[in-house]
């Protein structure tokens, strides 16, 4: 990981500074009946009103859904009553990224489901320092998933952060996994507990609402190369969705068949639904972390 200097943790800071009080907001604001179009537009905006970026289009899962829905341009979806809603939220200021999670429920019944993967994320917390490995904050968080009557996501997992990369290389499991060998040592790390009452896996559906640019080599027309340099300049290879092109075509068609294009020319790397394997309700919680000299520095709270 890159070192970090006293300018970087600042800038880690504040974007985490910002991204608490999105999460917040929109704790305060999420409601049944409310569109999922207008919760997320509402969300980015407030990130931007304070000073920061979308680091990547909010998520906003309900239900079974675990990961990696935003919503598209003509989005119809509500949020159903008696649902529960993963809130994941990306903000960066300058590259410097701050990832942060929350999880609302509409019936009290799900609480305790809400209450394993909180209480997970602040035991992994509480028990993280420079040194520990990671398979053993995937211990803890399984074991007070497990104490909760439930069961970690197994095949999600937290991961390491760099700047304008969300995902930088280590990934952080959710359950005592044997063969990840690294250990915590100075840099950021995202930590994200899912918990759900249904068989701990998810799977990938044909549903794709989020995108990366993952090369920017291919012959494009001039509208897609004005599209990707504009991607590039701004977010590297920060994910986008199609909510965020609507200025380069008077159509919803268009937009979509610019990403489409970009698709085919192996431009895009694509972020598919994740839902979890058996139908199972999920909850996620998760916040940014800076380990500096020795400390660890939770950005997000």
């Amino acid at each position: 990981m890159v070192k970090l200097s006293e300018e970087d943790v600042k800038m880690y800071l504040k974007a985490g500074g910002i991204a608490k009080r999105v999460r917040e907001y929109a704790s305060r604001i999420a409601k049944p009946g409310l569109s999922v179009l207008e919760l997320a537009e509402s969300i980015e905006d407030k990130i931007r009103e304070l000073g920061g970026e979308p680091a990547f289009p909010v998520n906003i899962s309900i239900n079974e859904v675990a990961a990696h829905y935003t919503p598209v341009i003509d989005d119809k979806t509500v949020i159903p009553g008696n649902s529960i809603v993963k809130i994941d939220i990306g903000v960066h200021v300058n590259g410097y990224i701050a990832d942060t999670a929350t999880t609302v429920s509409f019936n009290p019944v799900h609480e305790s489901l809400l209450e394993a993967s909180r209480q997970a994320l602040e035991k992994a917390i509480d028990f993280l320092k420079p040194g520990v490995r990671a398979c053993d904050i995937g211990r803890v968080v399984e074991e007070t998933i497990s104490s909760y009557g439930f069961k970690p996501i197994r095949n999600l997992s937290g991961h390491s952060i760099d700047r304008y990369l969300i995902h930088s290389g280590y990934s952080i499991p959710n359950y005592g996994d044997s063969w990840i060998k690294w250990s915590f040592s100075e840099g950021v790390y995202a930590i994200e507990p899912f918990a759900t009452n249904g068989v701990g896996f998810v799977r990938e559906e044909s549903v794709v609402t989020i995108f990366s640019l993952r090369s920017t080599r291919a012959r494009l027309s001039v509208l897609e190369k004005k599209v990707v340099n504009d991607l590039w300049s701004s977010r590297r290879s920060l994910p986008f969705c199609e909510r965020w092109l609507r200025s380069y075509s008077r159509s919803i068609e268009g937009v979509r068949g610019i990403i489409q294009s970009l698709i085919r020319k192996g431009i895009l790397h694509l972020y598919p639904v994740l839902v979890e394997r058996s139908g199972g309700l999920v909850s996620q919680f998760e916040h940014t972390l800076v380990i500096y000299r020795g400390e660890v520095i939770v950005t997000t709270i």
